[in-house]
């Protein structure tokens, strides 16, 4: 058998190992190209349309009777509430406050591309029998809209046979542990042969050297990257992303309630509108809706159609319902917070808890 390479480990793909494929210049193995640009449409993207303006914006609040279920149903979740101030505590002032929330999606498509190799297995080989097609004239499938996919797709008339970079094209390499020698010396004398004064050792059977476990005292071992064919298929991967990418407002309000409470939950959905590109909605009562719905679609146009196409925009305008409620418990007042379409609770300072927290 021919000696195996003795280089140290593999080693990465030589320049040659890729073809010159027009259209594909700029592509690397593992990645790292960057995303390709869509390229120019051949026809104007259509002008967006204002939606008409909406002349009422249902305003929902919260009945007492739901304040307190949604009181009572928090105190009782948490193990060391007494349900006490819940139950008995009277409600005597709710205040409700409108919080907007408006959210911009804008549904992506982005290309990037790839040199991948596999150990070749007789399959065949397309390499420049025909012309290439661009990296975006290769048809994917979109998944439904606003939802996060991913496809991986071999690039037709790319693919070609190459003799394998680590092994030489010998479908063996050396092995590590032994480095090559198919031997090693014995653990247990040393090497020496011997040990407890002059006591032929068992292990070796005396010889120092024992045969190496890893590659069976071959001294080479099956090379991983061709898996011992000696070859390897070549070939351009194009990697299409459909990515939702999604941005929210949430108007400032003075109910006292942090927004990142808001995060939280739902709210009614008083707006939407999906098309290819969505105009900034007219006519809502509150200014600063209409400012961030500009804004952000301003920033969507400019961040996202630089390097993706875009196939999707859906904007919607949610009132998340906020309740301040305040009650009287054995004579002194507290306050709490209902909030969102689940009715959430949160209620800083609690007066009745029935265990301690250790700090």
């Amino acid at each position: 058998m021919s000696a195996p390479p003795t280089s140290d480990g593999p080693s990465a793909p030589a320049a040659y190992t890729f073809d010159n494929v027009p259209g594909y210049e700029g592509t690397v193995a593992g990645g790292g190209g960057g995303f390709l640009p869509p390229p120019m449409p051949s026809f104007p993207d259509p002008s967006p349309q204002p939606e008409p303006s909406q002349a009422q914006w249902n305003i929902p609040s919260i009945s007492e009777d739901t304040a307190h279920e949604a009181f009572v149903l928090y105190a009782s979740s948490n193990c060391c509430y007494s349900s006490a101030p819940a139950k008995d505590g009277m409600i005597t002032n709710m205040e409700a406050f409108n919080t907007y929330r408006y959210r911009l999606e804008t549904f992506t498509e982005s290309r990037s591309t790839e040199w991948s190799q596999k150990p070749y297995n007789g399959e065949p080989v397309d390499a420049f029998s025909q012309p290439t097609p661009g990296p975006w004239d290769i048809a994917a499938q979109a998944p439904t809209f606003f939802k996060n996919s991913k496809e991986v797709i071999r690039v037709p008339y790319t693919s070609s046979m190459k003799n394998c970079h680590d092994c030489l094209a010998m479908g063996r390499v050396p092995c590590k542990n032994c480095c090559g020698a198919g031997n090693k010396v014995c653990w247990v004398c040393n090497g020496s042969g011997y040990h407890h004064e002059q006591i032929r050792c068992n292990h070796c059977s005396g010889r120092g050297r024992e045969s190496c476990t890893q590659c069976q005292g071959q001294g080479a071992k099956k090379c991983t990257t061709c898996n011992g064919r000696c070859q390897l298929l070549v070939y351009i991967n194009l990697t299409v992303k459909w990515t939702n990418n999604s941005s929210d407002y949430i108007v400032e309000q003075s109910s006292g309630l942090l927004l990142e409470n808001l995060n939280q939950v739902t709210g009614k959905e008083l707006f939407k509108d999906a098309r290819y590109m969505v105009y900034p909605v007219m006519g809502f009562p509150d200014v600063n809706v209409v400012s961030a719905a500009e804004r952000l679609i301003r920033e969507h146009q400019a961040t996202y159609s630089q390097t993706s196409r875009v196939l999707q925009q859906r904007q919607t305008i949610e009132l998340i319902p906020i309740t301040k409620v305040i009650y009287q418990w054995k004579g002194k007042s507290h306050m709490y917070f209902v909030y969102g379409n689940e009715s959430k609770v949160h209620a800083d300072n609690y007066p009745a808890t029935c265990c301690c927290t250790i700090m």
